[in-house]
């Protein structure tokens, strides 16, 4: 046996051939199984290439793509208590939520913004749902209630994007309050005779959907997603009968009257241009004058 050729030649070899591969560099799509180029996907706004599935996009993610030029300002709101309940499962609440910030890059499920939406100065708040599932807890509650008064203060709209599985559980009854805090906090809103749109992506789910979520004036959903307070599969075990085909879905919704409009996501931002000028009865944007995405 030759030790060199046989052993310490392939390894040289194989240090300088070596290449890393990053590991997002392609995603899978949920819906049809496509393999996806992340630079394209990205491009695409999380949208599939293939079969128009809208996946998961993050709070940032899509306030680039939202805002007039991508230009945005963060909105700073007031930090909750950490672990009021000192709450522990399989894994203190504490570590989840640095899991869960570490992820994301994020402090929170929602990202509260100030910038320009069609030349229009606009406060939107986004619901990350790649945090924590985009859980409701007091964070959320804070969240909202700041940027509705930004948006009192500044007189602009408030558009919202929904995207939830409930309620937070570690935070228990504290995040059940924020149903009626960010309720009271709408109804601030209206008072002051300012647009709340909402747009719901997928999923919307649980007490989110039992309190702002369904309030705004302007009901915008992506497509396909679902918007529901008790999801499909706890309704038929309940009342054991077959639901629907798309029940609790955007159409479905969108044919029962608690939808407006059901939206592409590359059509969401022109759509909300031309909804925001007209609630605030301000001239219509000149496509060709605004700035792009």
């Amino acid at each position: 046996m030759n030790w060199i050729s046989n052993y310490v030649r392939p390894k040289i070899g194989a240090m300088f051939s070596r290449r890393d591969t990053p590991e997002n560099l392609w995603r899978k799509c949920e819906d049809c199984g496509s393999m996806l180029f992340h630079k394209e996907l990205s491009d695409a706004m999380f949208v599939c290439t293939n079969c128009g599935f809208h996946m998961n996009i993050s709070a940032r993610e899509r306030c680039k793509h939202l805002f007039d030029g991508g230009l945005f300002s963060e909105i700073e709101v007031k930090e909750p208590i950490a672990d009021p309940l000192n709450f522990k499962d399989t894994k203190k609440y504490t570590d989840r939520m640095k899991a869960a910030q570490k992820q994301t890059s994020e402090k929170e499920a929602m990202l509260v913004a100030d910038g320009n939406l069609g030349k229009m100065n606009v406060t939107v708040a986004v619901q990350d749902f790649n945090f924590m599932g985009g859980s409701m807890g007091m964070a959320v509650g804070n969240a909202i209630i700041g940027g509705i008064q930004n948006s009192i203060n500044k007189k602009t709209p408030f558009v919202l994007f929904a995207a939830a599985g409930g309620a937070r559980m570690q935070e228990s009854i504290l995040s059940l309050m924020q149903m009626p805090r960010s309720t009271v906090a709408v109804q601030m809103l209206k008072e002051a005779q300012l647009p709340y749109v909402v747009v719901l992506t997928n999923p919307t789910t649980g007490g989110v959907t039992a309190s702002y979520a369904m309030l705004g004036d302007v009901q915008i959903a992506e497509p396909n997603a679902l918007i529901c307070f008790a999801g499909p599969r706890v309704i038929e075990q309940t009342i054991r009968e077959k639901l629907p085909d798309g029940f609790q879905r955007s159409e479905y919704l969108l044919d029962h009257g608690m939808l407006d409009l059901v939206v592409e996501r590359a059509k969401i931002r022109d759509t909300l241009i031309t909804l925001l000028h007209l609630l605030m009865k301000k001239p219509a944007a000149v496509k060709g004058d605004l700035p792009s995405k």
